[in-house]
């Protein structure tokens, strides 16, 4: 149970791999997923890195395998996913896979080139068919057919009773059918109107063999005159993009050809289905093994990624990596590495040697699916320090009772709860459908956090008495007009009752008041006109006291921390000073409104003091009002007077402290002479840790540079500047005792979206569903069932959805805030291990 409270202790250790086994055991570490390597090599350049040509290789049949899986898709083949988690193959398999996916490539390329060219080739016969068709037809609709090969008569000017045949050439062709109007206007204008354009559309739309989209074209034919107006023609179809194809003259050179062409492309079809059945049978066939290439691929580029991180010795027969692993998964690394050199086969054992420095660890916090979604929650805000008190254990408690305090609704935490019920049930199923959408993946993350705050909605609910908007009367009113046990009770009449708008009840006067509702708010308060006022009274003072328990739970935490980290000075001059402070004025306000509500009774409310107004004497020294007890005047002057006291106490105590411990410190504080350490110089342990912490940050081209530097250097103690601590300790100070003030009025939070959710669903139904309650014949019955599904949607949409979206937010702020920071420096960087599950889920970027 440790490691939840605390992070996992951690260690710098060093790895010695043979070259022929550091393979092996990469790879067994990357599937226990719990090291984490440094790199060694940080002045060497990506590109000239010992395994940068197998990367590259890696990388080339990445490319491959996209270019396959892109292709599958394209044919809408299901990649199988047997959920199959492959071993990485050896280091002499890559050449057999390059080869298969080299293959499989060519394939798949000369098919679609082959495939592209016989599209086109149908293409255009196509169109070409197409074009006789309708050419044939233009023709056919031609009164005198003679006309079309003496079209027109022109007087010879030398001779006018004397006429000469003109014959008149035409083209056809297609074009899309979105360009025809513009390519009209432009044949009219470049033409002058000398030329005769006919067209008709392509009913069934054509296959474009790059792309594969469908078009929609159209056929046309173009009659001119002489060859002037030939060429522009021509210039005109080749900027519009038409395709012009060679049309006989004759009828039965067009019927000729159209039953070739007919022919060539029956044969054509016939090919192209041969050609789009083999390429679906490759493609089939590497759908079902694309999957497991693409995780063998991507664990082999891993693990070279990682090689790359790594030293390598003079004698090139040994790699040297340094990791941080967790202390108590040690073992778990070593027999991995134990696997890893079986593996290989060779004869050397690879070793683990734990290594000393100061260097400050990775943050690791071991969590599970329940557990997960609130240290996401932690972790939003800040990495926790190394060995630092870990806010999350008691998050999954107060986060979700905090929202349900904002969202107390028993009939909305219901929804809620039952809505996070499902996906925590089907799980296993969902988690199996893999789906992307990233509004659900959200939410499903957080199934086990809906679940608590929808149980704790409902508590809050039951508390509150609150079931969309409406209160339960299981166990009958305290509250009673009937006198009893010979009281004076309001004995009111059937007719005051339905005459009167209100009535007040007077609790004081025996028999109106039975006693306490047995748990959460008396029904009576939903029909009573000052329910707004009774409401707001206790859910403030709640308010109050929850945020003030909250704060000084956050500041007992901050103890643990120093007592780990043994430093006493934290604990006499931060915390006990900071929970003075805070108990002695909040807490003091705290223990005031238990004190009113348990020393006045219903009788004597009415004479109470006000608590805001007392407490706002109290720093006054104001004391002209009544008191809520005796001796109350003295109790305040000495809770202020010790409150006041701490704030020097950790203003000006602390720093001074600090810079006598410095002082003394550089006092005694002498380096090593004549063999005998006097003071605090460093001893031959810390010596070999420091050396190692410069040899770790100086380039591997420096080695003598980085054996030179004199030891105890490193461990001269940075130097102490008292102002810079003074203005620290300072803005720590100020930012505290006003934090304690400003923190305890924005729990009134708690308070503000408690009502407003109320009240929300209040309205929501006395302007939805009152509506369709109001009548009671059949016609009401309809009328209710369409009014039900608009409360319905309202309720999920507004109350459920935003309203608790809102109170999520604010709850979150409250604990990152107000409760964090007393205790949670979150400053720290996580511990991002060496997993092939999270480079293979993308979590984690190479």
């Amino acid at each position: 149970m440790g490691e939840l409270f605390r992070s996992e202790e951690m260690t710098l250790a060093q790895l010695f791999l043979q070259s022929e086994a550091a393979y092996c055991c990469v790879s067994e570490l990357g599937e226990i997923g719990m090291v984490q390597f440094r790199d060694l090599n940080p002045d060497v350049n990506v590109f000239q890195r010992k395994f940068v040509n197998e990367v590259r290789r890696c990388e080339e049949m990445d490319r491959k395998l996209r270019f396959v899986e892109k292709e599958i898709k394209r044919a809408n083949i299901q990649v199988l996913d047997t959920g199959e988690n492959p071993e990485v193959p050896f280091p002499r398999d890559m050449i057999d896979l390059e080869a298969t996916f080299e293959k499989l490539e060519n394939e798949l390329k000369e098919i679609n080139t082959n495939q592209e060219a016989l599209k086109k080739n149908f293409l255009e016969l196509t169109e070409l068919k197409h074009i006789l068709h309708r050419t044939q037809q233009f023709f056919d609709e031609m009164e005198d057919p003679s006309l079309l090969e003496e079209s027109s008569t022109l007087l010879d000017p030398n001779d006018p009773n004397k006429v000469a045949p003109l014959r008149l050439g035409f083209v056809a062709g297609v074009i899309g059918r979105e360009r025809i109007p513009t390519f009209e206007r432009m044949l009219w204008r470049v033409c002058r109107g000398n030329v005769f354009l006919r067209q008709a559309n392509i009913e069934d739309p054509l296959e474009d063999p790059t792309t594969g989209d469908h078009v929609h074209k159209s056929v046309f034919i173009i009659f001119f005159q002489g060859d002037q107006l030939k060429s522009r023609v021509k210039k005109i179809c080749e900027g519009f993009r038409a395709t012009l194809y060679p049309c006989p003259e004759t009828p039965q050179e067009r019927k000729e050809m159209l039953a070739g062409v007919n022919a060539r492309i029956d044969d054509l079809q016939m090919v192209l289905n041969q050609t789009e059945d083999h390429r679906q049978r490759v493609l089939q066939a590497a759908a079902k093994t694309i999957r497991v290439w693409f995780i063998k691929v991507r664990k082999m580029k891993a693990i070279y990624h990682t090689l790359n991180l790594c030293n390598i010795d003079v004698t090139q027969k040994c790699l040297i990596a340094e990791v941080w692993c967790p202390v108590s998964d040690l073992d778990s690394i070593q027999f991995a590495l134990r696997r890893g050199t079986e593996k290989s086969g060779s004869t050397v054992p690879s070793i683990l040697n734990r290594m000393q420095t100061k260097q400050t660890p990775p943050t690791y916090n071991k969590t599970n699916k329940f557990t997960s979604g609130f240290q996401n929650i932690v972790d939003a805000y800040g990495i926790g320090n190394y060995r630092e008190i870990n806010p999350a254990p008691y998050t999954i408690i107060t986060f979700p009772f905090l929202f349900a305090v904002m969202f107390g609704d028993l009939g909305h935490g219901t929804l809620m709860a039952c809505a996070a019920l499902y996906l925590v049930l089907r799980e296993t199923r969902l988690i199996a459908q893999k789906n992307d959408n990233e509004m659900f993946s959200m939410v499903f993350s957080g199934r086990y956090i809906i679940l608590l705050m929808g149980i704790f909605s409902m508590y809050t609910g039951i508390i509150y008495n609150d079931c969309f908007s409406k209160a339960l009367n299981i166990f009958g009113s305290g509250w009673s007009v009937r006198p009893m046990f010979g009281g004076k009770g309001a004995n009111w009449s059937d007719a005051t009752l339905h005459g009167s708008s209100a009535l007040q009840l007077d609790p004081a006067v025996a028999g109106v008041f039975n006693g306490p509702y047995p748990i959460g708010i008396d029904p009576i308060w939903s029909i009573s006109i000052n329910k707004l006022t009774f409401l707001n009274s206790f859910k403030m003072k709640m308010s109050v006291v929850l945020g003030v328990i909250h704060m000084i739970f956050g500041v007992t935490l901050s103890l643990f921390n120093h007592l780990y980290f043994k430093k006493p000075l934290n604990i006499y001059l931060s915390f006990i000073p900071e929970l003075i402070f805070m108990s002695t004025l909040f807490g003091y306000l705290v223990i005031l409104i238990f004190y009113k509500w348990v020393a006045y009774d219903a009788q004597s409310s009415q004479d109470a003091p006000s608590l805001l107004i007392a407490f706002i004497n109290m720093f006054l020294f104001d004391y002209t009002n009544r008191p809520l007890y005796r001796g109350q005047m003295g109790l305040q002057i000495f809770l202020v007077l010790l409150a006041l006291t701490c704030v020097p106490c950790m203003l000006i105590v602390k720093t001074l402290v600090l810079r006598r411990q410095h002082l003394w410190r550089k006092r005694l504080g002498t380096q090593n002479f004549g063999g005998i350490r006097v003071g605090n110089g460093p001893t031959e342990d810390e010596a070999e840790i420091i050396q190692h912490d410069q040899l770790a940050q100086q380039s591997d081209d420096e080695p003598e540079r980085c054996v030179l530097l004199p030891a105890f250097k490193a461990s001269e103690e940075k130097e102490f500047d008292f102002a810079d601590v003074a203005v620290h300790q300072a803005i720590h100070t100020i930012e505290y005792c006003l934090g304690c003030i400003s923190n305890t009025a924005s729990y009134l939070r708690l308070w503000a979206l408690s009502l407003a959710h109320a009240q929300l669903s209040e309205v929501l139904w006395s302007m939805v569903m009152h509506i369709g309650l109001s009548s009671a014949n059949f016609g009401g019955f309809v009328v209710l069932s369409l009014v039900f599904f608009f409360f319905a949607v309202l309720t999920v949409a507004i109350l459920l959805i935003m309203e608790g979206l809102s109170a999520f937010l604010h709850a979150l702020r409250l604990h990152w805030v107000e409760f964090q920071n007393k205790f949670y420096g979150g400053q720290g960087f996580k511990f991002l291990p060496f997993t092939f599950e999270g480079i293979l889920e993308g979590r984690q970027e190479e």
